[in-house]
């Protein structure tokens, strides 16, 4: 994907999510790390570029945390209508940003552990990659929970638990899921990509 499409694509979103939102608190909270992760890659593009894969997989994580902004993860409307769908308890969108949260930080770290050589054996890595997806998924259950002590408003519809007793646990386990997803599906288009971005360095 062109660098101009892609920060077309996250500049439109990010302008539509932030147009009426739900709760103007909650979007910040919720859109804060596509701002932090869009800030990162523009520090880092000339010195450290990622390869196309990464980008994309970014995006979509973006494109998503926007969504869940704008509307709350509680009440994303396809989500609401899966839930009639299907007689779900809950709207589960705050499931597939879990799952996301592992899946495409799988690849990022990879990506980085693989090109700063911090390790070489594929078991390790791989070990590796899931521990950092896990430890990024408890921080953020932290994060969710210094939120709610601390905030005097919105805090329900932040952490998004809709009754549910499991929903610290079942997110960290969706996140888990989604870095093995992400390392059984991806990891031989990645290693495609990072020969040509090696090539071109």
């Amino acid at each position: 994907m062109k660098i101009i499409a892609w920060v077309g694509i996250y500049l439109a979103a990010l302008a539509w999510s932030a147009i009426a939102p739900k709760d103007f608190y909650i979007w910040f909270l919720e859109v804060l790390p596509a701002l932090i992760g869009a800030g990162v890659l523009v520090a880092t593009r000339r010195r450290f570029p990622l390869t196309p894969l990464v980008y994309i997989l970014i995006l979509i994580h973006s494109l998503i945390l926007m969504q869940g902004g704008h509307y709350t993860y509680a009440e994303e409307p396809f989500f609401n209508g899966l839930k009639e769908v299907f007689g779900w308890s809950r709207n589960n969108y705050d499931k597939l940003g879990h799952f996301a949260q592992g899946f495409i930080p799988a690849m990022v770290a990879r990506e980085i552990l693989l090109r700063k050589a911090v390790v070489r054996e594929r078991g390790w890595l791989h070990f590796l990659v899931v521990c950092v997806c896990l430890a990024i998924s408890a921080f953020y259950e932290l994060i969710e929970w210094w939120v709610a002590v601390f905030s005097s408003t919105g805090a329900d519809a932040f952490l998004a638990t809709q009754g549910y007793v499991w929903d610290t646990q079942s997110d960290m386990g969706f996140a888990l899921l989604g870095a093995i997803l992400a390392l059984l599906l991806l990891v031989k288009i990645h290693d495609r990509q990072l020969t040509e971005l090696r090539r071109q360095e």
